[in-house]
C-alpha cells in the first residue's frame, strides 16, 4: 500500500502544481498584461448617467478599446467596478491593463472637456455653444438660466443677463449639469469682476454691468482694438455731458435686422430702448457679448474731448475723430463722397463684365 501512495501523492502533487502555476499565470495576465487599446492611440470614453456595466462592456467591445473582454469582465466584478459605474468623459491611455483602467474608470476622475464661446450676439445664440462638448442640451441650459434669472438673487434681468458671460475657454466636466454650469458662470463673472476691475469701473461713474453694455457697442463701432480706448472715451464724454450716443450700431440692435449696412434716418425714429438717437444714456442691455479686451479698454479708456466719430475716407476700418461738429460734418461729407466714388466704380466694373 505505500508504494502504491507515493505515486498517487506525486501525480496530485504534479497537477495541483501545474493548476496552481496556470492559475497564477491566468491572475497575472488578466491584471497586468496590456488589454486596453492595445497597440493603438488613446482615446476617450462616454459614460453617460443612466450607464450600467453592460453600457460599459459594450461600449468597450463595439469601439474595439477592450482586446479581452472576458478578462475585462471577471476582474471588474472582483473588484466591484460592475456596481460603482461613474458617469464621465474618461481617456483612456492605449496599453492599459485592466485592474489600470478598471481602477481609473472606479475613480471617476475624468477628463475635463474646453466649452469656449465668443463672437455672441444674442443671448439665444449661446446655448448652442457653450453645450457643444458636454452632455446637457441647449434646452437644459436655457431652462436653468431661466430659474437663475427668475430667482432674482443676483440682480441680472433678462436684457443684461449676457453680461455675466465672460468670454472665455473654461474646462468643466461632460457630466456638468445644467444649473451647475450656469452657476460655474456667475462664479467665473465674480472671479472676473475682481477688486482693480471694479474699483475702475467706479471711477468712471459706471456699474460692471453698465461697462459690458458700453463695450458692446465700442465693439460693435470698430475691428480695430487700438481704437477701442478711444472710442470708449468718447462715449464716456457723451455720457458725462448728457449728450445721446447716437451710435449706429444700438440702431441695428433696435430694428433687428443684422444685415444692415448703412442706418437711415427712418431708422433713427424706430421706438426702442436701444435707440441711443432718441433715448439717452446707456441702452439697457448689452447689444452683444463683449469680449474681455473691450472691457478692459472701457476701464482703461483713453481721456480726449472728442464727441464726434466718422469712419475714414481711406476705408481702412479706423476712424476720424473730432471735438467739433463742423469738422465732423466735414469729415462725413469726405467719407460719403469716397463711399460714392467707391460704388460708382463698382458698378462700372459690373457693367464691363
Amino acid at each position: 500500500m505505500k508504494r502504491n501512495g507515493s505515486p498517487i501523492k506525486l501525480y496530485a502533487f504534479i497537477l495541483v502544481s501545474v493548476l496552481l502555476i496556470t492559475f497564477t499565470f491566468y491572475a497575472y495576465q488578466i491584471c497586468y498584461t496590456p488589454n486596453i487599446l492595445v497597440g493603438k492611440e488613446d482615446h476617450y470614453l462616454y459614460i453617460p448617467p443612466d450607464a450600467t456595466f453592460a453600457t460599459v462592456q459594450k461600449s468597450m467591445h463595439e469601439n474595439g478599446y477592450v482586446q479581452d473582454l472576458i478578462s475585462f469582465s471577471f476582474l471588474s466584478r472582483l473588484m466591484d467596478y460592475d456596481k460603482r459605474v461613474r458617469p464621465g468623459r474618461y481617456l483612456l491611455r492605449a496599453n492599459m491593463t485592466n485592474i489600470q483602467a478598471i481602477r481609473f474608470l472606479r475613480s471617476g476622475e475624468q477628463e475635463p472637456v474646453h466649452i469656449t464661446f465668443n463672437n455672441i450676439r444674442l443671448i439665444n445664440d449661446l446655448a448652442p455653444r457653450i453645450t457643444q462638448n458636454i452632455l446637457i442640451t441647449p434646452e437644459e441650459f436655457e431652462a436653468a438660466l431661466a430659474g437663475f434669472l427668475a430667482n432674482g438673487q443676483h440682480g441680472f434681468t433678462s436684457d443684461n443677463i449676457i453680461c455675466m458671460f465672460i468670454p472665455n475657454t473654461y474646462e468643466v466636466y461632460y457630466t456638468i449639469s445644467a444649473k451647475q454650469l450656469v452657476e460655474r458662470m456667475h462664479d467665473e463673472y465674480e472671479r472676473f469682476w475682481n477688486e482693480e476691475r471694479k474699483q475702475k469701473a467706479a471711477a468712471i461713474g459706471l456699474t460692471p454691468v453698465q461697462v459690458s453694455v458700453l463695450a458692446s457697442i465700442v465693439q460693435a463701432e470698430s475691428v480695430k482694438r487700438d481704437e477701442a480706448p478711444v472710442i470708449a472715451g468718447l462715449y464716456l464724454n457723451r455720457l458725462r455731458q448728457g449728450i445721446a450716443l447716437q451710435a449706429d450700431p444700438t440702431l441695428v440692435f433696435a430694428v433687428g435686422d443684422f444685415t444692415l449696412k448703412r442706418v437711415l434716418d427712418k431708422h433713427k425714429e424706430v421706438e426702442s430702448p436701444y435707440n441711443t438717437y432718441k433715448y439717452r444714456g446707456l441702452p439697457p442691455g448689452p447689444i452683444n457679448m463683449p469680449e474681455i479686451f473691450t472691457i478692459d479698454a472701457v476701464l482703461n479708456y483713453k481721456p480726449s474731448n472728442f464727441l464726434y466719430m466718422c469712419a475714414k475716407e481711406d476705408f481702412s476700418g479706423y476712424h476720424n475723430f473730432t471735438a467739433s461738429y463742423s469738422e465732423h460734418l466735414k469729415n462725413a461729407s469726405r467719407y460719403q463722397q469716397a463711399l460714392t466714388r467707391e460704388q460708382r466704380i463698382a458698378r462700372a466694373n459690373q457693367n464691363k463684365k
